[in-house]
């Protein structure tokens, strides 16, 4: 039953994340497409706008596809989870508040923290991890969750997302 959870979860977060993606990079979604976006990054302090919103973008449509694939879930929550910190952090740092309502990155840091969840506790029986660390053994100590997981994941999510937070902040200077 936990794997099926585990499988509806990862689903959810990689529609989630799909969705985001798309918002930017597309417009889809009702979302501004890649100029209007590049735009907001820019008013933001996230600076040149079309190459951050395409990484932004990148990141969020990589960490969406191993999600749901179940493909390298400790890599898919790294990267879903520092994007999402970054974004977090973005919306914190320009509004001064932490709420959602109130234009803070409270959403956005709930979505980090899921993905860590999912990369720390591991995608489960349904996944495509689980079918290589099956066939080719040498890979289980990487997929399967263990304590590494836990302590890189969150670590390495915020430091890949301070440089952001410096260059957020050495706008505001």
């Amino acid at each position: 039953m936990v794997d099926t959870a585990v499988l509806i979860f990862r689903l959810l977060l990689g529609a989630i994340l799909f969705a985001h993606a798309a918002q930017k990079l597309f417009g889809w979604f009702g979302g501004n497409g890649l100029q209007k976006q590049a735009t907001i990054f820019e008013s933001l302090g996230l600076k040149p706008g079309v190459p951050m919103v395409v990484m932004a973008g990148t990141m969020e449509l990589l960490a969406a596809t191993l999600l749901v694939l179940g493909l390298g879930t400790p890599l898919a929550a790294l990267i879903g989870s520092g994007t999402m910190l970054v974004a977090g952090l973005t919306m914190h740092m320009n509004s001064g508040r932490f709420w959602n309502s109130a234009g803070g990155g409270e959403y956005p840091y709930v979505l980090a923290a899921a993905m860590a969840v999912v990369g720390i506790g591991g995608a489960g029986r349904y996944a495509l991890d689980r079918f290589l660390a099956t066939e080719w053994p040498p890979l289980t100590a990487w997929l399967e969750p263990s304590w590494i997981h836990a302590l890189a994941i969150p670590v390495l999510a915020l430091v890949s997302a301070l440089p952001f937070a410096l260059l957020l902040r050495r706008g505001r200077h």
